[in-house]
């Protein structure tokens, strides 16, 4: 019979040492495995001041890939096809406060999935997209809240302007090891956690949408096709670069 330990908290966020914790549980117990389960309703945390219980089970699943998983998983893609061609980094998450009110926990869960995560997984794919036989490429998406600053995100908009910060830096580094390293920056686009939003604040829907040079909201796909570009042998010359795909918003002056 299998020994299991359950290693309950908020994890908002999860921290280097719950995992520690976790580790240690289960060499000193002598157990086969450690389950971690983020509490869905913490009776003793105010619900405005902790992330969903989505988030943090996202943010769990990730710390604990950081250690073993993520990184076993990238060497066994590599070992069956021989090498990586390319890398989309397209994880991102937000939340509305002011600066001076802005939750300290929400802040870090921010930078984590925006901009650490980003910057790890392109570290851990480093050695099999330079043995590419075509071109390795790493594309990151950004936003246009990283040129033009959005009021009440600015957790969200530091982040975004980082991950252009990452695009440069890796292309300057990664130049010589056949590695092309390029960003997109969309506009307002129809995902789930936009229509959220809106659905609180319907006015702004169309409010935001006015101020384009094309008056809508990107579909997903749109978006996919820069990235296919970015993936083409057309690209083949661009690297360190960002590319809005915004509907005109930023030279519209958003």
């Amino acid at each position: 019979m299998s020994k299991i330990g359950i290693m309950g908290g908020t994890f908002n966020p999860i921290h280097r040492a719950h995992v520690e914790m976790g580790k240690a549980c289960l060499d000193q117990q002598n157990l086969d495995k450690v389950l971690f389960m983020p509490s869905k309703n913490p009776p003793h945390k105010e619900k405005k001041d902790i992330l969903s219980d989505k988030e943090r089970a996202d943010m769990v699943k990730l710390a604990l890939s950081e250690y073993d998983e993520l990184e076993y998983q990238i060497k066994k893609i590599a070992d069956k096809h021989g090498h990586i061609d390319f890398l989309i980094n397209n994880a991102g998450i937000t939340f509305k406060s002011r600066a001076e009110e802005f939750p300290e926990e929400r802040l870090d869960a921010i930078i984590n999935i925006n901009l650490k995560t980003p910057f790890m997984i392109s570290r851990l794919c480093y050695p099999y997209l330079k043995e590419s036989p075509y071109i390795g490429r790493i594309i990151t998406i950004s936003s246009m809240a990283s040129y033009m600053g959005f009021n009440g995100v600015l957790p969200y908009d530091m982040t975004k302007s980082g991950v252009m910060g990452l695009t440069r830096g890796l292309a300057e580094e990664w130049k010589n090891d056949n590695i092309l390293v390029n960003s997109v920056s969309p506009g307002w686009v129809l995902t789930k956690m936009n229509e959220e939003m809106f659905a609180k604040n319907p006015d702004r829907k169309e409010a935001a949408a006015n101020k384009m040079m094309l008056p809508r909201f990107a579909e997903p796909i749109e978006i996919g096709y820069m990235i296919l570009f970015l993936l083409s042998q057309a690209s083949n010359y661009i690297t360190g670069h960002d590319f809005s795909v915004d509907g005109g918003a930023r030279s519209h002056g958003f």
